[in-house]
């Protein structure tokens, strides 16, 4: 009896060894999926700025973010494969393309310069483009495919050859665990490699935290751009305790008495915002040029000078415009000097050159 029991635990103990052997396919399976990205958000942000906004159903992931960033790259989005995202946003010029209208397919030109993309997850209104008409980076990243002046393609012929690609559907399933493409997939990995493109490391920045200082001339042209009696910028254009040097908010700055481009007006239908555009970052001033919402001001010379005694009056020129009456805050040729100083301490030389925006 006592051998038979021994036999039989001799028997068992060699099942279960059996069964837990890793020849015989029997290791846990480990989950295969997109591998999670934290944004990183730099010092200057997170001292002053609520967290960054990132969509529950599009969070950042390494093979999101490098599918996105190549599509952003690739020509295969436009009608003729001639235009990429990148021809009207070049990473070594803050991602404009200092033309005063961007050209697209055959060479069209549009009626807006192309604004700079950076430090796109902290704009918390969720309105894109300069008249607000895009309500997400996911969904502003649909128009220019369709946009008979910008890429001039359909999204259902994208998606067509984007599935027949040779390296897309692998990517796509990697990115989002399913190699059937979608625009929506494809628009979320493009916002999320735009939610990457971060700049935090102008000369201010590193002054803000103790790194450096400015000169005398710099200080006095962010006196200038604090004092409401002379630059009076701060409001629209943010102050140091708002990193971002926007109110990324909608405002009528006195171009014009008339309107030929209604702005945020057009997607409204309220006259009360026609005129309205969205104020830019003042961030990358150097490399961003020509200025405002049509390319009119080829310097920043010439924006200042509009500050100082070019405002024109109108019926929704903001509040904030307040010596509009006299054509603006006309400032000195030292406050100008000075102010323009300021502003290129806002620049910042490692974006341009960061290798993870290169193509």
């Amino acid at each position: 009896m006592k051998n038979w029991r021994l036999h039989s635990i001799f028997i068992l103990l060699l099942v279960l060894s059996s069964c837990s052997s890793k020849d015989e396919g029997y290791e846990p399976v480990q989950p295969v999926g997109p591998t999670a990205l934290e944004l990183q958000v730099p010092q200057i942000f997170s001292d002053n700025l609520l967290a960054p906004l990132i969509p529950n159903d599009n969070p950042q992931t390494v093979e999101g973010v490098a599918l996105g960033k190549r599509l952003f790259f690739d020509r295969i989005l436009s009608s003729d494969n001639s235009v990429a995202c990148a021809r009207c946003h070049v990473p070594r010029k803050s991602f404009t393309d200092n033309a005063q209208f961007s050209a697209g397919v055959n060479g069209t030109l549009g009626s807006r310069n192309s604004m700079p993309l950076f430090n796109l997850a902290w704009n918390f209104s969720e309105r894109f483009a300069w008249d607000g008409k895009e309500l997400s980076l996911e969904r502003q990243a649909l128009e220019p495919v369709q946009n008979p002046v910008e890429m001039h393609s359909n999204w259902e012929d994208v998606v067509v050859r984007l599935q027949n690609h040779s390296e897309y559907p692998d990517l796509f399933e990697g990115a989002f665990s399913t190699s059937t493409i979608t625009t929506e997939l494809v628009t979320k990995a493009i916002a999320q490699f735009e939610r990457t493109l971060i700049s935090a490391n102008s000369k201010f920045d590193r002054v803000t935290l103790g790194q450096e200082e400015l000169t005398p001339q710099e200080q006095n042209g962010l006196n200038v751009f604090m004092d409401e009696a002379r630059g009076d910028c701060f409001h629209c254009h943010g102050s140091p305790n708002n990193p971002l040097w926007t109110d990324n908010a909608f405002h009528n700055n006195g171009l014009d008495s008339e309107f030929t481009d209604l702005g945020l007006g057009a997607v409204t239908g309220d006259p009360a915002d026609s005129g309205k555009f969205r104020s830019p970052s003042l961030r990358n001033l150097s490399f961003t040029a020509p200025y405002m919402h049509d390319g009119r001001f080829a310097t920043l010379e010439e924006v200042i000078n509009h500050y100082s005694e070019g405002l024109q009056p109108s019926a929704t020129i903001d509040p904030l415009m307040k010596k509009v009456d006299e054509g603006g805050v006309q400032l000195s040729d030292q406050d100008k000097a000075d102010l323009l100083a300021f502003l290129l301490t806002l620049n910042d030389q490692s974006f341009m050159d960061n290798p993870d925006f290169q193509n």
